[in-house]
């Protein structure tokens, strides 16, 4: 559970609800939450503790595809819808630290993640770094807003971290991806990383604990419906695999131990 999907004409912040990008901006250590966040986020730690780990094994997920996208696939232009609030190793800030001149469009519906984003995340000289209101449900819409910024005719890196799971529909999710990737050209790459259902039967109950609170529900799925996403792509090793599974830097983990558990499973996949 992340952030959720962006749609048209976001109107006054509404504070009497949680909402999923303020829990998990509090959730990695974040400021940009209010009470309502704050104690859905405790409430859902007290049934499933893990979970701030999970959070933060994500970004590390994010950060490690991002590198990989730039430094090994060539990638200079990124989609990330959904992208959640400002906290640390925003996509922009990894992508433009290893090449300055990436051009970044980042996509939501929270007024207050937008706003903070426009003030916050501010991209290097040489780079872009963009902000649009747009509905992961429109996908041809998403693109016809990021076109104003990337060049649609060359490769773009679509980042989906912990977005599909707002859609509760499989076949709904899967369409929307496929959608989307037809409208880039061969050579982009596609990244998902969502919440999986596989580990821990108390983050099952949190899960349907939060659904109950008013916010935007979050459905976890299997490894196998997340893998579904990648369907016709070309998957890079080692996979779509749990998030700490994916590339880890040598020595992560507790104590040098190895990669932790998590209940969420990733990949990067490469149209050909």
């Amino acid at each position: 559970m992340t952030d959720t999907p962006p749609t048209h004409g976001a109107g006054a912040i509404d504070t009497s609800v949680p909402h999923s990008a303020r829990i998990w901006n509090y959730w990695l250590g974040g400021k940009d939450n209010y009470p309502v966040d704050r104690e859905a986020g405790d409430r859902f730690l007290e049934v499933f503790p893990g979970m701030a780990q999970g959070a933060q094994e994500s970004r590390s997920f994010l950060k490690r595809t991002v590198r990989h996208l730039v430094e090994e696939a060539g990638m200079r232009q990124f989609l990330d819808i959904g992208t959640g609030l400002p906290t640390v190793d925003n996509t922009h800030e990894v992508a433009q630290a290893c090449a300055p001149e990436c051009r970044v469009v980042y996509v939501d519906n929270d007024p207050l993640v937008l706003t903070h984003a426009r003030a916050l995340m501010v991209g290097t000289p040489e780079g872009t770094t963009d902000y649009v209101h747009a509905d992961l449900r429109e996908p041809e819409a998403v693109l016809e807003a990021a076109a104003a910024t990337l060049d649609l005719d060359r490769p773009v890196a679509l980042m989906l971290m912990g977005v599909l799971g707002h859609i509760a529909d499989l076949g709904e999710a899967q369409d929307i991806v496929r959608r989307l990737m037809t409208g880039l050209p061969r050579g982009s790459h596609l990244t998902v990383n969502d919440g999986t259902n596989v580990l821990s039967a108390a983050n099952a109950e949190a899960h349907e604990e939060y659904n109950r609170s008013g916010a935007v529900p979050y459905v976890q799925r299997s490894p196998a419906e997340i893998a579904s996403f990648f369907d016709g792509l070309e998957v890079v090793d080692p996979g779509v695999v749990m998030v700490t599974r994916w590339r880890p830097e040598p020595g992560e983990g507790p104590f040098g131990g190895g990669p932790p558990q998590v209940d969420g499973f990733g990949g990067v996949a490469r149209k050909a």
